[in-house]
């Protein structure tokens, strides 16, 4: 690559960043603008300013978007880490099982324990459910060898038993299956400014561990072998790159549910607009599962009205069909 190249590259990423954050901020607004009373982009921006829309603006639209967009930006990040650290296009939290053990773990801390521990036996059992899964995951690939398509095939097996264990439970507890369903669809509904500051000190506390993966990113690209001849561990490299992964996910899991897909679409847009160096491929990656999550919401609001279609929903409808596409894609690659 031509010392030119950089500085082209460099300033197409500045741009699309630009682009989707201009994106992220139109729909910000619009969103703001939904719910059981109307108000017009004027009335928003003027209880953003602190006139007579603010209660409504800032105790309950404000921070459901601001959740939507920082859950969005951190399972967008760890997809990227993850397809990284597997070298595999269809890795994501949600195909690999971390979102669904994340997911069983808060489902199991809501209920057996009493409603008034909620506020932090939800997010602890987040916590411990994706790090049980992470480590199972790490523990039963090390026992196929170690490599990718063991560590794929494995998180996808798992993502199955936490998905049986979750149903299985809700026949034990019928009582507590449909609050449980709302919250394991993924929805973004009832954030409050404490989700925001507790997801917000969340990723503050993760930025430094992104930093070093992003820095370490493309050398996950490489091969094992390759790896060991440079000097780098493959397996702390690609644990390192998973666990990241596993940390962003819980925050998220924690804030808006089993949201899945973000973590598959994100990646791959950012790809196709940036292309794969890690220093333009996270920032972006970041922003796009930022602005599909809050565009999910939206759409998920609007097309319902009265009622409302959880953000997880919307966002499946947009992933399943391309994650067919993509498994026919990657089957047509010789």
């Amino acid at each position: 690559m031509t010392s030119a190249a950089l500085p082209s590259k460099s300033l197409r990423a500045a741009s699309v960043c630009l682009v989707v954050a201009v994106l992220i901020l139109i729909i910000a607004v619009l969103g703001m603008t939904i719910g059981a009373v109307t108000l017009s982009v004027g009335q928003v921006l003027d209880g953003i300013a602190g006139g007579k829309s603010a209660f409504i603006v800032m105790q309950y639209r404000a921070p459901r978007v601001i959740v939507s967009i920082l859950a969005g930006a951190s399972l967008g990040i760890a997809g990227t880490f993850l397809q990284g650290a597997l070298r595999n296009p269809l890795a994501s939290p949600d195909v690999v099982g971390i979102t669904k053990w994340a997911g069983l773990g808060a489902f199991l801390a809501g209920l057996f324990t009493p409603p008034a521990w909620a506020v932090w036996a939800i997010p602890s059992g987040v916590i411990a459910g994706a790090v049980a899964g992470a480590l199972v995951l790490l523990a039963i690939g090390r026992s196929f060898g170690g490599g990718i398509a063991a560590l794929a095939l494995v998180g996808v097996a798992l993502g199955m038993l936490a998905q049986a264990l979750m149903q299985y439970v809700m026949v034990l507890v019928p009582t507590r299956a449909d609050q449980s369903m709302v919250w394991l669809a993924g929805s973004v509904y009832g954030s409050t400014m404490t989700d925001v500051v507790a997801l917000s000190l969340w990723l503050i506390a993760c930025l430094p561990f992104v930093l070093i993966a992003t820095i370490r990113l493309d050398a996950g690209g490489f091969g094992d072998d390759t790896l060991t001849s440079l000097g780098i561990s493959p397996g702390l490299l690609r644990g390192g790159l998973i666990v990241v992964s596993v940390l962003l996910c819980a925050g998220s899991v924690a804030a808006v549910g089993s949201m899945g897909f973000l973590g598959l679409l994100s990646p791959h847009a950012a790809r196709l607009l940036v292309g794969p160096r890690a220093r333009h491929m996270v920032p972006v990656s970041a922003l796009i599962g930022a602005l599909t999550l809050s565009a999910a919401d939206m759409i998920g609001r609007l097309v319902a009205l009265p009622n409302e279609i959880p953000a997880g929903i919307v966002a499946a409808v947009i992933g399943g069909p391309y994650l067919i596409f993509l498994l026919i894609k990657e089957a047509g690659r010789p």
